[in-house]
C-alpha cells in the first residue's frame, strides 16, 4: 500500500499522465499504445478470510475470491466464479456491489481513503470510482454462511453455462457492448446476420454474438472498426444505439 501510495503521489508531482488497469481483462488498448505511466496491481494479490468476511487486495482475480468463499462455505459470490477481472476492476465496473462492505483506495494525490458501499453509488456497469480516478487497493466483502452442497452446485452450473456459451477458446476483450434497455445485445447482432462477420483478425464470435474474438492476430484497430460496423448496422436496422462496455484507451497509431 505504501509503495502504491508513494508511486501515485510521485507521478502526480511529476505531472505524468497515469492510467490504472486491473489485469486489463475488459479493455482494448489502441495500437498507438498508452502515453505516460500504467499502474497494474498484479502483485497486490493477498486474500484473507475472517469468519464471514473476505478481505482482498485490488490485484486479486475476482474468480479467486469466489473460489476462496466457496472453499470456506460462504455464499454471495458464486456469480463471480467466471469473471476473469481483478477485484479493483470489478469495483470500477460494479460487479458484486451487493456483497461489498468497504473499498480502500489511493486518491490521485496519493492519499489513502475508505468508502462504504453506499458512497460508491453503484449502478449498471458504473461506480463512483469511475469519476474520481482512485486506485482500488483493498476490498472488504461481507458474505453469509451457506450450504456447501448448494454453493458447489451453483458454481458448477454457472461454470458449465459460461463454458458452453462464451467463446473461451479464443482471446477476447470480454463482453463488448452494454445491454440496451429492452433488448439483448447478442440477439440484435445475431438477427442482423453479423455472427461470424470479420474485419482483419477480429470476428464476431460464432458462439456468442456479444463477443468479438481474436482469431488471427487482430489489432485494436480491427476491433474498433468491427465495433463501429456493428453499431452502424444495428442503428440502421433496429434504431438502437449500442454503447461499448469494453473500456477503450490509449493513442491512435501514428501513420508512417
Amino acid at each position: 500500500k505504501q509503495e502504491a501510495s508513494e508511486v501515485t503521489h510521485w507521478l502526480r508531482e511529476q505531472n505524468i499522465q497515469t492510467t490504472i488497469l486491473g489485469n486489463a481483462s475488459n479493455v482494448i488498448i489502441k495500437d498507438g499504445g498508452i502515453s505516460g505511466a500504467v499502474i497494474m496491481l498484479n502483485d497486490m494479490s493477498h486474500l484473507k478470510v475472517d469468519g464471514t468476511k473476505i478481505v482482498a487486495e485490488g490485484g486479486v482475480a475476482l474468480i479467486d475470491v469466489s473460489k476462496e468463499a466457496a472453499k470456506n462455505g460462504l455464499t454471495g459470490l458464486e456469480f463471480a466464479c467466471g469473471i476473469p477481472g481483478s477485484v479493483g476492476g470489478a469495483i470500477y465496473m460494479n460487479a458484486g456491489a451487493e456483497v461489498v462492505e468497504y473499498v480502500e483506495v489511493i486518491t490521485p494525490e496519493g492519499h489513502l481513503k475508505t468508502y462504504s458501499a453506499e458512497e460508491l453509488e453503484f449502478s449498471y456497469r458504473h461506480s463512483f470510482i469511475q469519476n474520481t480516478g482512485d486506485l482500488v487497493i483493498e476490498v472488504g466483502f461481507q458474505l453469509d454462511k451457506g450450504n456447501q452442497e448448494e454453493i458447489d452446485e451453483k458454481i458448477a452450473e454457472l461454470t458449465h453455462l459460461r463454458q458452453s456459451k462464451q467463446p473461451l477458446e479464443y482471446p477476447s476483450c470480454g463482453s463488448v457492448f452494454k445491454r440496451p434497455e429492452g433488448y439483448f445485445t447478442g440477439k440484435l447482432i445475431q438477427d442482423a446476420g453479423l455472427q461470424g462477420y470479420q474485419i482483419g483478425g477480429a470476428q464476431v464470435s460464432n458462439k456468442h454474438a456479444g463477443f468479438i474474438v481474436n482469431i488471427d492476430n487482430a489489432t485494436a484497430t480491427d476491433y474498433m472498426d468491427l465495433i463501429r460496423h456493428i453499431q452502424k448496422v444495428i442503428l440502421e436496422k433496429d434504431g438502437v444505439s449500442l454503447e461499448p462496455e469494453v473500456r477503450i484507451i490509449g493513442e491512435e497509431p501514428t501513420s508512417h
